[in-house]
């Protein structure tokens, strides 16, 4: 049956889908990062940890590497370096549930054993299926995102991919379908895949925009949904904002796409989206 009628058990926490929807906060380590939030001193990620813990988030994703368009890529050595102190800190101090967003292995093998609990892999095991083996040896979560950026050349001054992905929301269920096929015959249990629509990646900002609105669509591959749209670029194009002022525009993809069925949604900005979440839930999900 869907969802709604699972429970995951993750760490020292407890994940009832269809009761509430979670807070992901995300945690970067990425001075690279285009929404300017990118943190390299442990103490002040740290504070930043324990500020999204107190103002209600639910899990905390930790990420060193950017994935904004044209960027080269980091060396394991330098992602290792950047996250794993941060998880280490973090691990210490709370059982909250912590996700690695990372690519490589190595760096999520690492972080698995510095105290994540939740694996969060950016190409929904297309390009690493390794990470699928090490989810099922640490007994832990995976999250599989639908990434069509290696489809089409990425277009930064117009902020879209312009690649020829002509049914967005059917390429993004067939390649949740791969996600969950490689994960399923790598023995990840099915209460343990999460799915990840992918907004951002490899997507015009219009086929975002009608993602959100079908999101409902996806709830026939029976997975709880994770949202991320924390001040993206379908708002900067609709709003012409750049990425500080995005808050208003992340509140309406949020509160829009907890009515079409997201169980979690990613944000930057925790305190604000936690009373989005709140307000959209009591309204939703009649709570």
């Amino acid at each position: 049956m869907m969802n709604g009628q699972r429970v995951l058990r993750c760490g020292g926490s407890e994940f009832r889908w269809g009761t509430k929807t979670y807070v992901m906060g995300i945690i970067n380590t990425s001075p690279e990062s285009f929404s300017g939030d990118g943190k390299t001193n442990i103490e002040a990620t740290l504070a930043q940890a324990r500020w999204f813990i107190a103002e209600g988030a639910d899990i905390l994703d930790v990420g060193g590497e950017s994935t904004r368009p044209g960027l080269a890529g980091i060396s394991a050595e330098e992602e290792l370096a950047r996250v794993i102190p941060v998880v280490e800190a973090i691990a210490r101090e709370t059982n909250i549930a912590m996700s690695i967003d990372t690519m490589k292995p190595v760096v999520a093998e690492a972080a698995l054993k510095a105290g994540a609990t939740i694996l969060n892999d950016q190409w929904g095991l297309r390009k690493e299926p390794a990470l699928a083996d090490l989810a099922v040896r640490y007994d832990v979560p995976i999250i599989l995102m639908s990434n069509q950026r290696d489809r089409g050349s990425y277009d930064k001054d117009a902020g879209r991919d312009t690649g020829q992905l002509t049914n967005a929301l059917a390429a993004v269920i067939g390649d949740l379908e791969e996600g969950i096929r490689t994960a399923r015959q790598a023995g990840i249990p099915e209460e343990h895949i999460i799915i990840d629509p992918g907004i951002g990646f490899g997507k015009t900002w219009q086929q975002d925009i009608e993602i959100i609105r079908r999101l409902a669509e996806l709830k026939v591959l029976e997975k709880p949904i994770l949202l991320g749209t924390s001040r993206k670029s379908l708002i900067k194009m609709v709003l012409n904002l750049p990425a500080s002022d995005r808050l208003e525009g992340t509140a309406a993809t949020v509160a829009i796409g907890i009515a079409n069925g997201a169980d979690i949604i990613r944000v930057h900005d925790v305190p604000e989206m936690v009373r989005v979440c709140r307000m959209a839930d009591a309204i939703v999900r009649q709570k």
